[in-house]
Formats: C-alpha cells, structure tokens, sequence
C-alpha cells in the first residue's frame, strides 16, 4: 500500500484546488493507497521565520504533526495556484517554517550543498494559474515551478517531481475544469 500525502496551499476550501485535491484523494483511496491530508491553511502556526537560521522557533503542535506526515509518505501531492509566479504566503510561511536544516536537509561544513535528508520519496505538483503554460515558459521560465521543484523539494532530495500545469482557470469552462478533474482523478487512480 503506497502511502500518499496530499499538501493543499490555497488558502480558500471553495476553491478549485480543493476540488481537484479532492478528485485525486478519492481517486488514490480508490486505488488502494493509505493517504493522509494537510490543508496548509487549517493550521495554527507563525507563518514568518523570526530569527532565519540564526536561532530555532519551536514548531507548534501543527507543524509537528505535518511533519510527521511528510517523514511517513512516500509521494506526496502539493495542490497550489501561482500567485505573482510564486505560491501563497500561507503556503510560503509553511515552507520557510518546516523545511529547515537539521529537519529536511543538514548543513556540512566546507561543502557547498546540504546532506538531502528528505530521499526516498517523490513528489507531484498540480499548480493552477490564469498564465497560459506556454506564456510562463517560454517568457516567464517558469518561476514558481522551479522555485518549489528544484529549490525546495529537489533540494532536500524528493525526486523525482511531476508538475502538472492547469491554465487559464480565470473564465475557463465548465467543460475545462471537468476535463482537469478526471485527468487528476486519472493521477490518483495510478497512484502518481
């Protein structure tokens, strides 16, 4: 039984990448898999790293347990929109909070990368934007995608990560956002 985590960072439960998060739960559980569930924004937690590196904050109950979450799983599923070419402050405090050297990477002395402390699993990120894809590729280079692949989750050494891209949601169609859904449900359904 694979053990899948799905990671929501939209701060709003009505939106679409609750229901795209949702279609790819039920979609896993259908398929055998033991999955467990953070929404970022149901936490309590100071999202601003006070101190940097120079002097720890005590994680809070929550970020204990999301933690905890994040050891255990073996893929886990980041739902988010591209906001600015970035992701949500909500999301970006969680980050900047939780994925600190000693918990997801070490620090070794003379050399210029950190010890992965985060191998062994593999990741996929479903980012919604109103950015058409090629628009962000081609002009942008793909910011926000880069920023969380491969200098967050790459970096303490969660490989490999998918990216699926899900543009224009800003006036797209019902149709649109149907054919989104079953595609997702179809990543739950194999588990990826």
């Amino acid at each position: 039984m694979k053990k899948i985590l799905i990671i929501n960072g939209h701060p709003d439960r009505e939106s679409y990448n609750y229901a795209l998060s949702e279609a790819y739960r039920t979609a896993a559980i259908r398929a055998g898999a033991e999955l467990t569930q953070i929404n970022i924004a149901d936490l309590q937690f100071d999202p601003n790293l006070r101190f940097g590196y120079r002097k720890r904050m005590e994680l809070e109950p929550d970020l204990v347990e999301a933690l905890q979450k994040i050891k255990e799983a073996e893929h886990i599923v980041w739902f988010f929109p591209m906001w600015w070419y970035s992701y949500p402050a909500v999301m970006k405090g969680f980050v900047d909070r939780l994925f600190l050297p000693g918990i997801v990477m070490k620090f070794i002395e003379g050399k210029p990368f950190p010890e992965k402390l985060l191998k062994g699993r593999t990741a996929r990120i479903v980012i919604t934007a109103d950015t058409p894809s090629w628009y962000d590729r081609f002009f942008m280079g793909r910011p926000a995608i880069n920023q969380f692949k491969k200098g967050t989750l790459e970096f303490c050494g969660i490989h490999p990560v998918s990216v699926t891209y899900i543009a224009p949601i800003k006036a797209s169609s019902e149709r649109f956002r149907e054919k989104w859904l079953a595609k997702v449900s179809a990543l739950g359904l194999a588990l990826k």
